[in-house]
């Protein structure tokens, strides 16, 4: 079973050197080092120059190191890539505004050459597009399914505010349609869905709240901007206990009718049937590498099933 804990991501300047080299102790599932918005244009360089010396040498602890590049119709994105995938270090690129399945495409094709030039396992570095406007939204699947180096799509819900004349609210009615449509993308893909940030770092509670309804609306992680989201956003995306101990009894009871050549499989007074069977196992993977239950804890069918995204 391949899976990647992508609870909590935090943005990272590329330009602020003591947060690069103080980001990989923040805990949060991914750093993503950002070269675009955060960068002001006359600042690009020296930040790009920055960013690669970072992914040199520093240690960002187990955090999965991604990269936000500017899109490749700017006069920085190839230049970013140029600098940054060379260092070897970079596991996952985020691509902003992403509309299309070309879009997505043509990053592939850079990456194909880049890791051929620099000696790097071909399809090693991933892709994650961001969806920022109305039309990203629209092509969600064509974009998800673009390259088998898509491995989620992630949602910018300020642009697409703003891209579709709306108005950002703490409800977050004008995101409503916006996020189904990503997560019933992604999912039908096989690839995980991501949440915007919270833009109100003082408001933990609020984070909470809409982390846990994300959490119910089928995402798989949500995006930070402030070390102290991140584990504010673990907790909400963690199973709980009532969760994992159900997810537990769904797999003894699958075991327990292969055992006996069952081909029915009950649990109770209820059809276990093969959506249920496949959220408990995710269920006990995200409990098991959030370090809430030990490895000899799952069940023996996911034990030995155990892999790498990637492997």
């Amino acid at each position: 079973m391949a899976y990647k804990l992508r609870r909590s991501r935090i943005y990272v300047p590329g330009n602020r050197p003591r947060m690069l080299s103080t980001c990989g102790l923040f805990g949060a599932d991914a750093v993503t080092i950002d070269l675009e918005d955060s960068v002001a244009p006359d600042q690009k360089l020296a930040a790009r120059w920055l960013v690669a010396e970072a992914l040199k040498e520093l240690d960002f602890g187990k955090s999965e190191i991604t990269v936000r590049i500017n899109s490749l119709s700017t006069p920085w994105g190839m230049k970013d890539l140029e600098a940054i995938i060379p260092t070897k270090r970079v596991e996952v690129i985020y691509l902003p505004k992403a509309e299309s399945a070309e879009d997505i495409k043509q990053l592939d094709s850079v990456l194909e050459k880049l890791e051929k030039e620099n000696d790097i396992p071909m399809g090693q570095t991933k892709i994650i597009p961001i969806l920022e406007s109305a039309k990203g939204i629209w092509f969600a699947y064509d974009i998800a399914t673009a390259s088998d180096r898509v491995v989620a799509l992630s949602f910018g819900g300020e642009d697409y505010t703003r891209d579709i004349g709306g108005e950002r609210t703490p409800e977050g009615t004008e995101l409503l349609w916006a996020r189904s449509q990503l997560v019933a993308a992604a999912k039908a893909a096989g690839k995980q869905a991501l949440d915007t940030v919270h833009s109100d770092i003082s408001d933990l509670e609020g984070l909470y709240k809409n982390a846990v309804m994300m959490k119910k609306m089928g995402f798989d992680g949500k995006a930070a901007i402030h070390p102290n989201q991140i584990p504010v956003i673990h907790e909400a995306f963690n199973p709980t206990q009532e969760e994992i101990d159900y997810a537990l009894r769904v797999m003894e009871a699958i075991e327990k009718a292969k055992a006996s050549g069952s081909g029915v499989v009950a649990l109770g007074r209820k059809m276990i049937d093969k959506p249920v069977a496949e959220k408990a196992e995710r269920v006990l993977m995200i409990a098991y590498l959030a370090g809430m239950i030990k490895e000899d804890e799952l069940p023996e069918s996911i034990r030995e099933s155990i892999v790498k995204e990637g492997e």
